[in-house]
C-alpha cells in the first residue's frame, strides 16, 4: 500500500472499464486521472446481464450494494426454438444458484450500471474525471508515462491504462495496429416501455429466440418499466458501424422464418439503432513498459456469452491488486496482470465465437443444438459455468 500510495495514473477512457480501472486504484491509495473523449461522461446502449462474477468484482470495488439497487433479479434464462415455437432448455438462476454461485444473475440497464461506478468516482477525492480528451499517443519516459490527445494536450503520470475500447488508440500503437475481426453478426437494439411488451412474453427471464443464422433476446429492465430488446442476425459487413440507426424493413425481413409469437416484437419499438459486431485475435502481450490495456481494448468480444462489462470489472479488480501487491512496481504489475487475466478472458472470446454458431444453427445443427442443450439439468449448467461464475479470475475479490 504504501508503494501506491505515491502513484498518479492515468486512465484513457471513462466507459464502464476505464471507471472500474480508476475506482479500484483509487481504493489502493493512487492518484487516477480520467480522460474520456465525450464531452460528458455517460454510456450509449441498452441492458446488459450481470453473472455472479461481476457482482464479486462490483463487491471488491465497493459499489456492489448500490448496483444491486439499480438491477433486476430475473429467475431464469431461457432459449426457445424460434423455427418451432418450443422450449429448448431452461436454466434456473434463483436461490441454489446463489447459494452456488455466491452471487445472483441480474439484468442492468448499461447507464445504470455506469451511472454506479460515475458516481463513486466522483465521490473519491483520489479521482479526477477529464472530459473531452481522446488519447491518440502515449511514450513511455524515463520516469513514468505521458500520453497525447487529439486536442494536443498531455498528460503524465507514472502509469497508463488504456480502456479506450474496441477502437483502443492505445492498443493500436501497442500492437502497431491489429485488425479488427468482423464477425459477419448485425445488433439491433432497442428498449420497449412495458405497455408495449407483448404480456405473453412478459417473462422474468432472460430469454433467447434461436433462429437460422439470427436470435433475439429480451428481458426487463429499470424495475420492470421497460424490456430490452437485441435482435441480432448474420449478414455480409464492410464496415464496423456502431450506433448507427436501424430500419425495421431490415430487421423483420432477417426474421422472416422466426415464429410469429416472437418475430411480432421486432414491429414494437420506433427507434432501432444498429451496430455491427466484431472482435480482435487473442494477443499474448497488453503491456509496453508503463503502459497497459484492460477491458474491450485488450480483448473486445462478441455479446453470446453476456460478459464483455463483467471481464472489465474483474480486469480491475486485478489489476488493482497486483499493483498493490508488487507496491507500485507498475512494469511487474502489469505483466502479472496479464498473465492472470489472458487465459480467463480470451476464453470468454473464444467461447462466444462458438456461442454465435451455436445460437445460429440450422438444419441437423439445430437438432443436435436442441437435443444437446434440451438434455442438461440445472445442476448440468452450474457444472459447465463452474469457471466462469466461480470465480476463478477474482481470488482477490473472494479473499476481500
Amino acid at each position: 500500500m504504501s508503494g501506491t500510495a505515491k502513484l498518479n495514473m492515468v486512465v484513457a477512457g471513462g466507459g464502464i472499464g476505464g471507471l472500474s480501472a480508476a475506482l479500484g486504484l483509487a481504493n489502493k491509495g493512487c492518484k487516477v486521472t480520467v480522460l474520456e473523449q465525450a464531452p460528458a461522461l455517460g454510456e450509449i446502449g441498452a441492458g446488459i446481464q450481470i453473472g455472479p462474477n461481476a457482482f464479486h468484482a462490483m463487491d471488491y470495488l465497493g459499489v456492489g450494494p448500490a448496483g444491486r439497487e439499480k438491477a433486476v433479479y430475473i429467475d431464469k434464462l431461457v432459449m426457445m426454438d424460434g423455427v418451432s415455437g418450443d422450449l429448448i432448455a431452461e436454466m434456473p438462476v434463483d436461490e441454489p444458484f446463489r447459494q452456488r454461485f455466491g452471487n445472483p444473475y441480474a439484468v442492468i440497464h448499461r447507464a445504470d450500471l455506469h451511472g454506479v461506478l460515475l458516481d463513486a468516482c466522483r465521490a473519491h477525492a483520489n479521482i479526477t474525471l477529464v472530459t473531452s480528451q481522446r488519447v491518440v499517443a502515449y511514450e513511455n519516459t524515463a520516469s513514468g508515462a505521458v500520453v497525447r490527445t487529439e486536442s494536443g494536450e498531455t498528460f503524465a503520470g507514472d502509469g497508463v491504462i488504456g480502456c479506450d475500447g474496441v477502437r483502443s488508440k492505445v492498443r493500436e500503437q501497442l500492437t502497431g495496429g491489429d485488425q479488427l475481426r468482423l464477425s459477419g453478426h448485425v445488433a439491433y437494439r432497442a428498449v420497449l416501455p412495458i405497455e408495449l411488451m407483448p404480456e405473453d412474453l412478459r417473462w422474468n427471464a432472460a430469454t433467447l429466440w434461436a433462429g437460422p443464422k439470427c436470435h433475439m433476446v429480451h428481458y426487463p429492465l429499470q424495475g420492470w418499466k421497460t424490456f430490452n430488446l437485441v435482435a441480432t442476425f448474420q449478414t455480409d459487413v464492410s464496415n464496423v458501424g456502431t450506433n448507427e440507426p436501424g430500419t425495421r424493413d431490415e430487421i423483420l425481413g432477417r426474421f422472416g422464418d422466426v415464429v410469429p409469437r416472437a418475430r411480432k416484437l421486432l414491429e414494437k419499438p420506433s427507434e432501432w439503432r444498429r451496430w455491427v459486431l466484431g472482435d480482435r485475435e487473442p494477443i499474448g502481450n497488453w503491456t509496453d513498459g508503463r503502459v497497459t490495456l484492460l477491458g474491450d481494448a485488450a480483448h473486445p468480444t462478441h455479446q453470446y456469452f453476456a460478459q464483455g462489462a463483467c471481464m472489465a470489472l474483474e480486469d480491475s479488480v486485478c489489476l488493482s491488486d497486483m499493483i498493490a501487491r508488487f507496491e507500485g512496481d507498475l512494469p511487474t504489475a502489469f505483466r502479472a496482470y496479464q498473465e492472470e487475466r489472458i487465459p480467463r478472458a480470451y476464453r470468454v472470446v473464444l467461447s462466444s465465437r462458438e456461442l454465435g454458431r451455436v445460437y445460429h444453427a440450422t438444419g441437423v445443427e439445430r437438432r443436435v443444438r436442441n437435443a444437446w442443450l434440451g438434455s442438461k439439468t440445472p445442476e448440468d449448467f452450474y457444472n459447465s459455468l463452474q469457471w466462469l461464475y466461480g470465480g476463478t479470475g477474482l481470488s482477490a475479490a473472494k479473499a476481500a
